[in-house]
């Protein structure tokens, strides 16, 4: 039997509703695409795979009897596809007409280019940042800190691409995970998804890898997806977070580091101590105090995953 020309790989974790408005948009819109769809599910408590059963007997279901995280679920379902082209691609986006075949054709056209990845819109239709170039290690200690708002302006668009409109097909350094095409020549030559990234960043670092095998990373303006965002993930709270920075540390210990990962660690703790401070003083002053204490649980949480490692 011929591979299919697409695998869609998707991680699924109590997303039941959004997953089928997901899955009927892949169908809706593959048009002359032969397409192999495999959903990971991490031990939904929703019916999430009786629903796939149901529904979507053409959908090859791997149920997972733990939560096995976004990263190995992705392994998971990435060993098991036979397609040319393979797509990780998250449960809560729609993909819109004409994107598959866009970044299919996009692909066979530029045998050099070995990812790429869609212009992702919000469920209002606004744009939506998924496309990046390599943090430095200024990067890294002001984006996504509490340093965000005082960092220099030409550092954080220049990661974050803005040199270019959203509508254009530009070369970057890596797309977000939501929704990402490669070609199978980059999964047999650098593997799979690094499994020490248990959420976040796990893309950052397979981008990364595919550029340093030889491989271009494009985003394709003219191919579309709405990507609701966070719905897993959002989930998790504390946790969530702690994987976010365990992640980042890991990243940047990996590409750039010890001493880089050490100040990286070292920011994010002094930020995460201010924060705590603050959230404390608005406790005692009585300003929303269920929020303020929710908040401090948090913070607590993450330090003490900083100072243990990541």
């Amino acid at each position: 039997m011929a591979s299919p020309d697409l695998s869609i790989i998707i991680v699924s974790w109590n997303t039941r509703a959004l997953l089928h408005s997901c899955l009927a948009s892949i169908y809706a819109t593959a048009g002359a695409l032969s397409v192999q769809v495999i959903v990971v599910d991490s031990a939904s408590t929703d019916d999430t795979v009786s629903m796939l059963m149901a529904d979507y007997p053409q959908v090859i279901t791997l149920a997972q009897q733990e939560n096995v995280g976004f990263t190995r679920g992705n392994n998971i379902g990435l060993a098991q596809a036979t397609g040319r082209y393979l797509f990780l691609l998250n449960p809560d986006t729609l993909v819109m007409q004409g994107c598959l075949q866009g970044l299919v054709e996009y692909l066979e056209a530029h045998p050099d280019t070995g990812i790429v990845g869609p212009h992702t819109l919000n469920p209002d239709l606004t744009h939506q940042s998924t496309r990046r170039r390599f943090p430095t290690l200024m990067t890294g200690l002001f984006e996504s800190t509490w340093l965000q708002g005082i960092a220099p302006k030409t550092l954080l668009d220049h990661f974050y691409v803005r040199d270019a409109l959203d509508s254009d097909t530009v070369a970057v350094d890596w797309v977000q995970g939501s929704a990402l095409m490669a070609r199978r020549e980059v999964y047999e030559r650098i593997g799979g998804l690094d499994e020490g990234f248990v959420m976040y960043s796990e893309e950052l670092d397979w981008c990364r890898r595919a550029k340093d095998a030889g491989f271009g990373i494009v985003y394709v303006g003219d191919a579309q997806i709405v990507h609701y965002g966070g719905q897993s993930s959002g989930q998790s709270g504390a946790r969530s977070q702690i994987h976010f920075q365990q992640s980042k540390i890991r990243y940047f210990r990996k590409h750039h580091g010890w001493a880089a990962a050490a100040l990286i660690r070292l920011s994010l703790l002094k930020g995460y101590a201010w924060q705590t401070v603050l959230e404390g003083v608005k406790y005692l002053l009585n300003h929303k105090r269920e929020l303020r204490a929710e908040r401090l649980r948090t913070y607590v949480q993450v330090m003490r995953a900083l100072l243990r490692g990541g």
